[in-house]
């Protein structure tokens, strides 16, 4: 290949790139794809070395990858430098992932789009689930963070989320959706940057401000990210990445899969307590289709009440499915059981009373175990902290003795108002006190916020 030819289709492919990105559609900019740097990259190496400095082929490569994260409209500023290209670089070519994410992202990220309007805030912020859990409503982490955001416990409860027997909120999308947006905006209220309250996601407003005030004071991720933890370090180039890989997955060849669900679905309440297996059978549909779609349900059951209706999400159904439903809501069909769900020692969890703590074992892995919260544990076996020991006996209910935990019908909710605290909250109460309302709700200490759900 001769030096007039080479140069010629190097300067091809730069004016198709840039002539491309003035078109409106902001996906379909700098549509060159890797063939094409395929072409450039064969050019390259069939030169002389030296003919083409490596620097210039990876700028010009580069500046593509810019100018598109430049040409999506956003509020959150996807910023490009070396540390995005390495993980837009993993993702692209991790196809498999990136194409399932794509899939169920159609039915979850619209349930994220209407927390994050509700609230006003960026749409872009969505793309926190995909590196969370992998949009995985199940998902527990290590340190026992639950959900597609990935909440701890005493977060959820902070932001008003709701677990408790029958219920995880953490798992919940849209409950979930609404308690993130509010920590996000409470993070980007405290900080004045988005990709710091990205980062505060990850490890906390705390860590973030702290940071802010060792590199100097200025609210800049990128200025700020030495003085952060490795893993948020990485948290916010990966965040950038993600929404790189999933714009612009068809320029890299990355088919969408389907998300293995019915993803047209309705929602319709439930005012009694109901196994989710009943529900199926009635309608004819698929008991671990439903599962998925209701992962909030600890035990199967849908524990609603003619005063607090739960919400039942199924798959868009014929006329004569609902008719079943209302037949099956109002007593009038059979019920079945739930499939029970089994523990590692093959009993069923509600003929569980207590565990004996086995070698390599801690709370999150008892709590896992038997589908219950770590604080719950906490506060029924009166711990002050996570550590525990082989051999010890761990209680996986409330002490029948006690009226400090009643049954679960029983509760009042009461939802927290500015300016209350749990002294204020007790006196409207009669019979309640301050430590009465924390080993409730599994409180440690006498910190709410406004929202709150005690």
């Amino acid at each position: 290949m001769n030096k007039t030819i080479a140069y010629f289709i190097f300067f091809m492919l730069i004016h198709c790139a840039f002539a491309n990105a003035s078109e409106k559609n902001a996906v379909n900019s700098l549509a060159i794809n890797h063939s094409e740097i395929k072409l450039l990259k064969i050019v390259q190496d069939t030169l002389p070395k030296g003919f083409f400095e490596d620097n210039l082929f990876i700028s010009f490569q580069n500046s593509i990858y810019k100018n598109r994260l430049d040409s999506i409209k956003k509020d959150v500023d996807l910023t490009y430098n070396t540390y995005v290209q390495k993980y837009i670089d993993t993702y692209i070519n991790r196809k498999e992932h990136i194409g399932k994410m794509l899939g169920l992202s159609e039915y979850y990220f619209p349930i994220i789009e209407k927390a994050l309007i509700e609230i006003g805030l960026p749409d872009e912020l969505k793309y926190i689930t995909v590196i969370e859990s992998s949009l995985n409503p199940n998902a527990v982490s290590r340190s026992g963070a639950v959900g597609p955001w990935q909440f701890m416990y005493t977060t959820a409860k902070g932001y008003g989320l709701t677990m408790d027997t029958y219920t995880d909120e953490r798992k919940d999308p849209q409950k979930a959706s609404l308690a993130a947006a509010h920590y996000l905006q409470d993070a980007y209220k405290s900080i004045g940057d988005w990709l710091l309250a990205i980062a505060a996601y990850n490890c906390g407003t705390g860590a973030v401000t702290r940071a802010i005030a060792k590199s100097g004071g200025v609210a800049d991720f990128w200025k700020v990210r030495p003085f952060l933890p490795v893993q948020t370090q990485n948290y916010v180039p990966a965040f950038i990445a993600t929404v790189y890989a999933m714009k612009y997955h068809k320029i890299h060849e990355i088919a969408v899969k389907p998300a293995g669900f019915n993803t047209h679905t309705d929602i319709i309440p439930v005012n009694r307590k109901i196994s989710i297996s009943s529900i199926a059978k009635a309608a004819e549909l698929d008991v671990n289709e439903l599962l998925i779609l209701n992962p909030s349900y600890k035990k199967q059951i849908i524990n609603g009440t003619t005063l607090i209706p739960m919400p039942l999400v199924i798959p868009s159904v014929t006329n004569s499915a609902y008719s079943s439903l209302y037949d099956l809501f109002n007593g009038k069909a059979d019920e079945v059981m739930p499939v029970p769900v089994l523990t590692g020692f093959n009993e069923p969890v509600a003929q569980a009373i207590v565990h004996k703590v086995k070698s390599g074992q801690n709370l999150n892995s008892i709590a896992n175990l038997y589908g219950v919260e770590v604080q719950s544990l906490k506060v029924w076996n009166n711990l002050k902290s996570n550590s525990i020991v082989p051999g010890q006996t761990i209680h996986l209910s409330p002490a029948k003795k006690t009226d400090s935990i009643r049954n679960e019908n029983s509760y009042v909710h009461y939802s927290v108002k500015i300016g209350d605290t749990l002294s204020k909250i007790a006196e409207k109460f009669k019979g309640v006190t301050v430590a009465k309302i924390k080993a409730l709700n599994g409180l440690t200490n006498s910190a709410i916020i406004p929202g709150m759900r005690l």
